[in-house]
């Protein structure tokens, strides 16, 4: 799996680029005179701030989005990036510097090496890199100089949005916690006292969010790959500890919810990528959280990057409905008689149907597999009227990755079990699978579709004896695939199994 950062960046140790008169007496940085000096603007001119009138009149609030997709490496992290390697002695600009990331934080460092004439390497993640031949390491969030360097987005926030004393609140996305913390060192000291900062993370990549609970920074085991972007196991040190001090709290969205910002975004002419619309997807589901829909409050998302996997557009496009609350997704059992059909579409109407699955299965009831547009957030249909059953299964991940694209294939296969695996986008992964597998155990079901991720979803049911237990639960240790078992799951009771 590929992610933006090295999954552990070297250790910071005292900062040797900041003379004393830029550490403040308890020996941390002065990180307001560090971004009101930060040379950014040596490679880069201000993004814009635009007013997002209509998610604005939709959620009852002014939205503002900072066009961080703007830049030329269509990402904030030419920031940091430039401002740490403007710093570098003739002697140290002369050997070169070295990094690790496989994506924005490359960018940027590769056009601000081009634009000092710099040398620079590389290097694609894997572990921590190792650092030779006395190369700098450019840190993609943890010195002061890249904090504040992403701080000059809080900065130029200030200065754009209309009547910033009446900001009510920044959101930015979180992967090492570079552009949070840089943000919270500006306008915390600049802004009014009411206006607050907001990190945003996913539920499978919430580094910062555990850390800020526990105290202390946890490493996250496993963090999901969809926004790869801020895909990281463990938050840098210096932003966990001006975090700790100043950032108000982090809000968590889903995979889906993304989308739906992603989708949001567009309309600006902006095709983000997911880590780019994170800041959005956090600004929305802390006003629905809060119930602040028509508080009339003042907000900025920082829409951080757009270097978008065009195969993942796919993906996005298909789950946005579903994550901005426009799109719900529904089991439901009717009776299998004539003029049923009719019954349950005139229960639905005038919503609009977008997907609609059935195939014969018993004498007495049938499954029904739908999707419709919904004209408001509310929750979705339920009906129990004329012998019909309504289930919402809108957050089944099961059902809205595999299910819906398999249903009518039931079947009645003694010690099935059945799992969601990740598998990794990469030669030979199913045929570590297959060759995995002990004599006797059967595949009776397979399912695997491409969404443009460093992971293939796949779901699979093996039917294995009874007795080998144990030596099946060491089969799944050993493969190494993240996997929940899905065999109680009641969609796959309702469609794929007799």
């Amino acid at each position: 799996m590929t992610l933006e950062y090295s999954s552990h960046a070297p250790e910071p140790v005292a900062w040797p680029r900041l003379p004393p008169h830029l550490l403040l007496p308890s020996k941390t940085p002065d990180y307001l005179r560090l971004i009101l000096t930060a040379k950014v603007y040596e490679i880069l001119k201000e993004t814009p701030l635009v007013h997002a009138p209509n998610l604005s009149a939709k959620l009852g609030n002014q939205v503002y989005l900072k066009r961080e997709d703007l830049h030329e490496v269509f990402s904030f992290k030419i920031r940091g990036a430039y401002n740490f390697m403007a710093s570098l002695s003739e002697e140290e600009r002369w050997k070169g510097v070295v990094t690790c990331s496989a994506g924005n934080h490359a960018q940027g460092v590769a056009l601000s090496g081009a634009r000092l004439g710099v040398p620079c390497t590389i290097v694609m993640p894997k572990g921590t890199p190792t650092i030779k031949y006395g190369l700098i390491f450019v840190p993609p969030y943890d010195d002061p100089l890249v904090i504040a360097g992403q701080g000059t987005v809080g900065m130029e926030i200030l200065k754009q949005v209309p009547d910033a004393d009446h900001l009510d609140a920044i959101f930015g996305a979180v992967g090492g916690g570079g552009l949070v913390a840089g943000i919270c060192e500006y306008v915390k000291r600049i802004g009014g006292p009411r206006m607050r900062v907001f990190g945003a993370e996913t539920f499978d990549g919430d580094a910062m969010a555990r850390s800020l609970e526990k105290g202390e920074r946890v490493t996250l085991a496993e963090v999901g790959p969809f926004s790869d972007g801020t895909a990281v196991r463990i938050v840098g040190e210096e932003p966990f500890r001006i975090c700790q001090q100043l950032l108000d709290g982090i809000v968590k969205v889903d995979n889906d919810e993304i989308c739906a910002a992603s989708r949001t975004s567009s309309r600006t002419r902006s095709v983000t990528e997911p880590a780019g619309a994170l800041a959005l997807a956090g600004l929305k589901r802390y006003i629905l959280d809060n119930e602040l829909v028509g508080a009339g409050k003042k907000f900025v998302a920082v829409v951080s990057g757009a270097n978008m996997n065009f195969d993942r557009l796919r993906f996005v496009a298909e789950r946005a409905a579903l994550g901005e609350g426009r799109e719900a997704l529904l089991s439901v059992d009717i009776p299998e008689r004539p003029g049923s059909f009719f019954a349950l579409h005139t229960a639905i109407h005038p919503r609009p149907v977008t997907e609609f699955i059935y195939r014969y299965n018993a004498p007495e009831r049938a499954h029904v597999f739908l999707s419709f547009q919904l004209d408001t957030t509310a929750a979705p249909w339920r009906s129990r009227r004329g012998g019909m059953h309504g289930h919402d299964i809108s957050d089944d991940e099961m059902a809205k990755s595999h299910t819906r694209y398999m249903v009518g294939g039931a079947s009645d296969v003694p010690n099935e079990r059945i799992f969601r695996f990740e598998f990794p986008e990469r030669p030979n992964a199913l045929r570590k699978f297959l060759s995995s597998l002990r004599m006797g155990w059967n595949i009776t079901l397979f399912h695997y579709r491409n969404h443009g991720a460093d992971l293939g979803k796949v779901l699979a049911g093996i039917q294995a004896p009874p007795e080998d237990s144990e030596q099946f639960d060491e089969f799944l240790r050993e493969l190494g695939y993240p996997y929940v078992e899905e065999t109680q799951n009641e969609v796959y009771k309702r469609y794929l199994r007799k």
